[in-house]
């Protein structure tokens, strides 16, 4: 009896064993039935609430801030001049004139790791140009929140 039960399970694992071992793969996004019922593509087309809401902070607040300050452009970004000209009729004379003006921007170097040092430098530099108002923030809604426990 036993080895027919041993003999029972031993051709059902081969068959199953065998059965996936045959069958071709197929990768997520070939699979028709999967496509059908949830597109791989859905996550990457809408970024969610908080990711664009970070993106807009990144963009309107952090990196004009952090652009601003000597210490950061010195340690950290690469001085670039850009070179306009201009041509200015008078109105009484017709000879154009030129003006050529430089505007010095500043840019991030890519040529070197981010640091944490790099990090905790600049939301210095943040938290120095924008402090913190006690009054308007949310600290004393919290601190008078019942503590369970005490």
């Amino acid at each position: 009896m036993k080895q027919l039960l041993m003999i029972t399970n031993s051709l059902a694992a081969l068959v199953l064993l065998s059965g996936c071992g045959s069958s071709k793969t197929v990768a997520p996004s070939q699979n028709s039935a999967l496509n059908s019922i949830s597109k791989s593509t859905a996550a990457t087309e809408k970024k969610g609430a908080m990711q664009r809401g970070l993106d807009t902070w990144l963009k309107t607040e952090w990196e004009p801030t952090i652009h601003k300050d000597k210490e950061i452009q010195k340690k950290y970004m690469k001085k670039v001049e850009n070179n306009t000209t201009n041509n200015i009729v008078s109105q009484k004379a017709t000879n154009d004139k030129k003006e050529i003006s430089s505007k010095v921007s500043y840019v991030e170097k890519k040529d070197r790791p981010f640091t944490l040092q790099e990090y905790v430098d600049k939301a210095k530099a943040y938290m120095s140009a924008k402090p913190n108002d006690y009054e308007h923030s949310n600290v004393k809604k919290v601190e008078s929140l019942p503590v369970i426990g005490k």
